[in-house]
């Protein structure tokens, strides 16, 4: 699949208010053709400075909408996981076990969170998706830009990129890892069971976050993959899944993702 066709299917499929804020892949290769083609711009080089200029220009506009909003969800994932973590502590004080003067509500409270944390845990993993979707497509514009015009932007660029907020995913991670922990600690299931949900999970995700964490998580396997069409030497390192990820791409369609409107 085509890079472009791959970026719009991310963009359809994630959360509304994220679609303005990806790459604009297609205006930059635009730019990429039009330079191109005008062989008097190659040519004359006080001219082609100048559109060098406006290239760079619109690529650290998009470097900057990047980083403003990965750092702006980064600052509410935070949040969100310490308020997670402290309406646990409140259900466990208040009807937790030995404490509980209804196990019912103690059930369904944990039930609520148990819904909030995974959905939490959805979202971290579509940005994770977003950053590595974002740096993919500035290394292949950089790339068609460095082809077609004979430049040598890609080199400097990825390397000022790699220091770039969006692309330091570590805190991110370090989330979805705690989500996940605790997960296994407050809803623990028997290996069994946990297949069984997996896989009721996939067949009632006709729509919502959890198919289109599914589709990110293929998606970031894709491209990260040696062999794929937008590896190359500037890739991201090769996306290894653990074994409740793996359980969910396997059983997964291979379809598009929904959009979540």
């Amino acid at each position: 699949m085509k890079f472009g066709k791959r970026l719009k299917q991310q963009m359809h499929g994630t959360l509304p208010g994220w679609r303005d804020k990806f790459l604009s892949y297609k205006d930059l290769k635009k730019l990429v053709k039009l330079i191109s083609s005008a062989p008097m711009l190659l040519e004359q080089a006080s001219e082609y400075g100048k559109t060098e200029a406006e290239f760079v220009y619109l690529l650290n506009n998009e470097i900057e909408k990047f980083n403003a909003f990965f750092m702006e969800q980064e600052e509410d994932f935070i949040i969100r996981n310490k308020e997670l973590q402290q309406r646990i502590q409140r259900v466990i004080d208040k009807w937790g076990p030995g404490r509980q003067p209804s196990m019912t509500k103690y059930e369904e409270e944990m039930g609520k969170i148990r819904k909030d944390i995974v959905d939490f845990h959805g979202e971290m993993v579509l940005l994770v998706n977003y950053s590595n979707i974002n740096y993919t497509g500035l290394a292949k514009i950089l790339k068609k830009y460095d082809k077609r015009t004979g430049g040598l932007l890609r080199l400097p660029f990825i390397q000022k990129i790699l220091e770039q907020p969006f692309f330091t995913t570590d805190n991110i991670s370090k989330l979805v890892k705690a989500c996940e922990s605790t997960i296994d600690a407050v809803f623990p299931v028997e290996e069994e069971e946990r297949k069984r949900e997996v896989k009721e999970a996939v067949t009632v995700a006709g729509e919502g976050i959890f198919r289109n964490t599914v589709a990110a998580l293929l998606t970031m396997q894709e491209i990260r993959r040696a062999g794929s069409s937008t590896y190359s030497q500037y890739s991201l390192p090769p996306l290894n899944l653990d074994a409740d990820s793996s359980d969910l791409t396997k059983l997964f369609q291979l379809s598009p993702p929904i959009p979540i409107v």
